[in-house]
């Protein structure tokens, strides 16, 4: 029988786990090359339906290109802020990304001829994604294992960050990662501090055997 992590080490993932925070807020210096390659690494050791791999990462080091990327991303966030009706002055309000202060910008993408892989894609060809999001989640408890801040940004337009990285037919955007020096990570998540949302209770995530009837009439 394969032999358990020891304590210390165990504890260790579960504390990357539980710290991980979506981060919005940075510090302008620059990321240490040798931890930005084992992060990289990270990412490319998870896993993938059918071991396809389909994750691409583009590092972006020209500035202008970073501020046309943020350009996209603000326009889509007026636009989220407009289609949330009642909550957008209290949308307007939040810190989405930090894409302009953060040591490193990374676009992780789907690659393109993903249609070539049917093991595990032929009824949940979402499974491409879903593997996409297993690199993002590696990459983001590496990062706080090394002290890094790593922020999500999902507010832009597809088609827009396609043309700006010059991306085949077929590859798609998934993420913009805001990456770098935090002087600290939030005590909760931001919008859970902010009261934009609350984490649910695990009991109403897990269920067993079946799906509950949420239309049942309470005894």
């Amino acid at each position: 029988m394969a032999k358990p992590f020891n304590d210390s080490e165990r504890d260790a993932v579960y504390r990357a786990i539980y710290e991980r925070r979506d981060m919005r807020h940075f510090v302008r210096d620059p990321v240490d090359p040798v931890v930005l390659q084992r992060l990289l690494d990270a990412a490319h050791h998870a896993p993938s339906v059918g071991f396809m791999q389909p994750w691409r990462i583009m590092r972006i080091t020209d500035a202008a290109l970073r501020t046309a990327l943020h350009a996209t991303v603000e326009s889509e966030r007026l636009a989220t802020a407009d289609a949330l009706g009642k909550r957008r002055d209290e949308f307007m309000k939040l810190k989405v990304e930090g894409m302009l202060e953060c040591g490193e910008l990374l676009v992780i993408a789907l690659m393109d001829g993903r249609e070539r892989h049917i093991f595990g894609r032929r009824t949940l060809p979402e499974m491409d994604l879903a593997s996409v999001a297993c690199a993002i989640q590696n990459m983001w408890l590496a990062a706080r294992a090394e002290g890094l801040g790593m922020g999500w940004v999902s507010l832009f337009d597809v088609d827009a960050v396609r043309t700006l990285l010059h991306m085949p037919a077929g590859a798609r955007p998934v993420a913009i990662l805001c990456l770098g020096h935090v002087d600290r990570f939030y005590s909760e998540p931001m919008l859970e501090t902010e009261r934009w949302a609350s984490r649910l209770p695990l009991a109403d995530c897990v269920f067993e055997n079946r799906w509950p009837d949420s239309g049942a009439t309470p005894e």
